[in-house]
């Protein structure tokens, strides 16, 4: 068989492949377990976008299973051993201050717009479309090919957990959810969280915080706070907040009702794995109620928040701070913040951690020091490693190589991709070098050149695999 030209054959499909991403990228597939029902247990935004993939699947004749509406699978080929393809259709709340409308799919300037584009819709039809374009060229297969496709990435990955209790773990694989050009390593991920129990306390300050709340999700960096604050001239309250917004270059409002005050705060959101990206909206607010005349309770609260965790996204106040050679520093997230005078504080975090590091010993060590909080633990994922001598590897780097004409050098990052579902898997593309990286922020977008650069990518990977 002649060489095939994999950038050529994606070409060709550019338009049908534009179309289905921004279809798939209008659905506003954010979790909504409030509204969930048996036919829909994340929602039925999540449920749309699974049955949108699924759909694809079955009209262009690959076979299709839909597992509990939590996850499925598109999958061709024969053969004992299966490849895996692991991607997400599910997105993040979509944030606020878009220049377009973010479930909109709007394209300018060579770019698609929305929630999910990068994160990992786009990359999705991507993969899709490298899969399709092996079926219609007949190529043969030696091995199946499965695309899996989960609803509960972006929260505490149930999808995945269900998927692969009653179905086949794939030998190998890959998820098109990071950085080209590959990523062998990732760092553990622990979402917990700091709780103070509510006061037994009558004392409630000169000044009341009635509530303080700020994040949507431990993985993003807040992008609002607000709090109502409860004092007997709330006016200079005000005066003082316009002052301290002015100080550090942050934007918000602040207005009186009667004997109350309420106080918003803006910052900019992004992933958690790099909190440095954002601006963290709850840490500066908590900041500045902090420096208020509180009863004890709150002032234990905002005054840790303050000390421990502003302007330090490493871990070094709490001395948990950590780095190795394999996947780099210790990032730490505050991500969710709840306060009430008459609840528990609650601080959510997103612990981003190097593979060598002793998790075990680095959480006794916290709840030791930490006598005002009680430490939950949410959800924890181990780090995640693939030798770089692995035929998946090889194979990788093989092609990005004659893909692209450029080095294939070995990452690591503190995301979570569903690469560490399989025992060897990776993180594939899209976004390649020197690309920005937006996932999670405002006015997220792919490149369409970039998409079809990464689709050509992976047919060709998928058929090296598979052949």
């Amino acid at each position: 068989m002649d060489q095939i030209n994999w950038t050529n054959e994606i070409e060709s499909r550019k338009l049908d492949l534009l179309v289905d991403t921004q279809n798939l990228l209008k659905i506003k597939s954010v979790m909504d377990e409030e509204n969930s029902t048996e036919q829909a247990p994340f929602g039925e935004g999540v449920k749309k976008a699974l049955d949108y993939m699924l759909e694809l699947g079955k009209k262009d004749n690959f076979t299709v299973k839909s597992v509990d509406h939590v996850a499925g699978h598109i999958e061709m080929g024969e053969g004992k051993e299966l490849i895996g393809i692991l991607c997400h259709v599910d997105v993040v709340p979509e944030g606020d201050g878009w220049a377009s409308d973010p479930f909109g799919a709007e394209i300018r300037d060579g770019k698609i717009f929305a929630r999910g584009a990068v994160d990992d819709k786009g990359p999705t039809m991507a993969a899709y479309y490298a899969m399709k374009t092996i079926r219609e060229l007949g190529l043969p297969l030696n091995k199946r090919v499965r695309m899996i496709i989960g609803t509960d990435e972006e929260s505490d990955w149930r999808c995945v957990d269900r998927y692969f209790e009653t179905e086949e773990m794939p030998t190998i694989g890959f998820a098109p959810d990071a950085d080209f050009p590959i990523i062998n390593a990732e760092k553990g991920i622990w979402d917990f969280a700091l709780i103070q129990e509510p006061s037994s306390e009558s004392d409630k300050g000169e000044v009341e915080i009635i509530d303080f709340s700020s994040g949507r999700r431990t993985n993003m960096v807040p992008d609002y706070a607000s709090a109502r604050v409860k004092l007997a001239d709330p006016s200079t309250l005000t005066t003082q907040f316009t002052a301290y917004l002015k100080k550090h270059s942050l934007k918000g409002n602040a207005a009186i009702e009667r004997d109350e005050a309420l106080l918003e705060l803006e910052g900019v959101s992004a992933h958690a794995m790099e909190p440095n990206n954002g601006v963290n909206a709850g840490l500066y607010l908590a900041a500045f109620l902090s420096e208020l005349p509180l009863s004890a309770h709150a002032k234990t609260y905002f005054t840790f928040i303050q000390d421990q965790l502003l302007g330090d996204t490493r871990g070094n106040r709490l001395n948990i701070a950590f780095s190795d050679e394999i996947t780099g520093e210790l990032t730490l997230n505050a991500g969710k913040f709840s306060y009430s005078s008459r609840g528990e504080g609650m601080i959510g975090f997103s612990m981003r951690y190097p593979v060598t590091f002793d998790w075990e010993a680095n959480k006794l060590k916290l709840e030791q020091q930490l006598p005002d909080f009680t430490v939950v633990t949410n959800s924890h994922s181990t780090p995640h490693y693939v030798d770089s001598d692995s035929f998946l590897i090889q194979t990788l780097k093989r092609v990005y190589e004659e893909e692209t004409g450029e080095q294939a050098d070995l990452l690591s990052i503190g995301g979570g991709t569903y690469a560490r579902s399989l025992k060897e898997g990776v993180a594939f593309g899209p976004l390649f070098p020197g690309s920005e990286d937006i996932a999670h922020q405002k006015d997220e977008y792919i490149d369409i050149d970039d998409m079809l650069r990464a689709a050509a990518i992976y047919a060709h990977a998928i058929y090296e695999l598979a052949k």
